[in-house]
């Protein structure tokens, strides 16, 4: 499965980052980054349906999209077309990403923004928070229960917030229990990456109306964002769509006008 392919890369290079940056030097950068933001009160005082604009170079599922993507110019352009918050890719084998593109946008945008990766280890929740991440994601397919506890008290301790994305109603359980506030529902299953553009919608009854829903993957028209919005999703996350419009601003306004 492509997950576990995955999963196994990043185990090898999270093994290599901790061996180069221990984790008390990691803790002394992240103690010394500026306080973090909060990527749900930023989608909760935002009017119609937020959105977490992603910045991505490439994909499994596609290959390159915008291989020579300049992250300084896509971050300010998402910022002045209202995003709610910014995701950055930081995997560098399968999503051409990388730590340096989020310290770039976190240095000329004010958006909350979310590490987007698979994390499973402590450590890259620390790395994160050292290179300016608000937020991480966690995937509910590739933790065990008490892995996510702990990461989600890891994200807690470090004033950080934890984008939970799950694919099937067991996961969105799960992701309940663990007591995620910010819940994603991903329409593409990461094992196969096939795609199911009815799971937001038939799976956002099983969240309580207390947490923040947050709708990922094959979002592409302002048709899709409506549907979501009166299913009662409160946030889209984009990435494809944006990266390959000539204009990300235009695209991003486009998409989320009306709903």
């Amino acid at each position: 499965m492509i997950l576990d392919d995955i999963l196994a890369e990043t185990r090898r290079t999270v093994a290599a980052c901790r061996s180069r940056v221990p984790i008390a030097e990691m803790e002394r950068l992240a103690a010394a980054a500026v306080p973090a933001r909060s990527m749900g009160q930023s989608i909760r005082s935002g009017r119609g349906m937020g959105c977490i604009a992603e910045f991505k170079r490439r994909s499994p599922s596609r290959g390159w999209i915008h291989r020579e993507a300049d992250v300084l110019a896509v971050a300010r352009a998402y910022e002045a077309a209202g995003a709610s918050g910014m995701s950055v890719l930081t995997d560098a084998p399968f999503f051409g990403g990388s730590l340096d593109d989020l310290r770039k946008a976190r240095s000329v945008v004010a958006l909350p923004i979310l590490r987007k990766d698979f994390v499973v280890d402590p450590y890259q929740v620390v790395e994160a928070r050292a290179a300016g991440a608000d937020a991480v994601l966690l995937i509910v397919a590739a933790l065990v229960d008490s892995q996510l506890r702990e990461l989600l008290g890891e994200t807690a301790r470090l004033g950080m917030e934890a984008l939970v994305e799950a694919h099937e109603p067991a996961e969105v359980e799960r992701a309940v229990t663990a007591g995620a506030t910010l819940i994603g529902i991903n329409h593409r299953d990461l094992r196969s990456f096939e795609m199911n553009m009815e799971l937001g919608v038939a799976m956002r009854p099983l969240i309580p109306p207390d947490r923040v829903v947050v709708a990922e993957s094959g979002i592409k028209t302002a048709d899709d964002v409506r549907r979501l919005r009166e299913a009662g999703i409160d946030a889209i996350l984009v990435g494809e769509t944006l990266m390959q419009a000539p204009d990300p601003a235009a695209a991003l306004r486009a998409l989320v006008a009306g709903a």
